[in-house]
């Protein structure tokens, strides 16, 4: 695996501003469930493709709704950032939901629950 460089871990940190702003306030679509983020965003060094990590704060059924939502949308979305930020070439733009949440919050209760929720001094 290669190191970002400084370019394009700005360029990662903006464009996940941006999309985050464009799904809060942009995207109509009821599917969408009000409770998402974005986590991460990776864009590729030639900027012609960007995986969004899209967190849902919900069930199974709105976090399969929102991804199919966002894919729905995801030529809008791609045209939004194109017309915020001012790169040479608009990356495609592929969801994928993150659950990472999730798991250390599930973690973190199962360790409560070894240690008898008891924290040391």
């Amino acid at each position: 695996m290669r190191k970002n460089s400084i370019k394009n871990t700005r360029l990662n940190e903006e464009v996940m501003r941006e999309l985050s702003t464009i799904i809060r306030n942009e995207i109509k679509d009821p599917r969408i469930h009000p409770l998402t983020t974005v986590s991460a965003v990776q864009v590729a060094p030639d900027l012609k493709t960007c995986k969004v990590y899209i967190s849902v704060l919900g069930d199974k059924k709105e976090k399969e709704d929102t991804i199919a939502g966002l894919k729905n949308a995801a030529g809008y979305a791609r045209r939004c950032l194109a017309q915020s930020l001012n790169l040479r070439n608009t990356p495609e733009l592929r969801f994928i939901l993150d659950e990472s949440i999730e798991y250390g919050i599930e973690m973190s209760k199962k360790i409560d629950a070894l240690t008898g929720g008891k924290e040391e001094e």
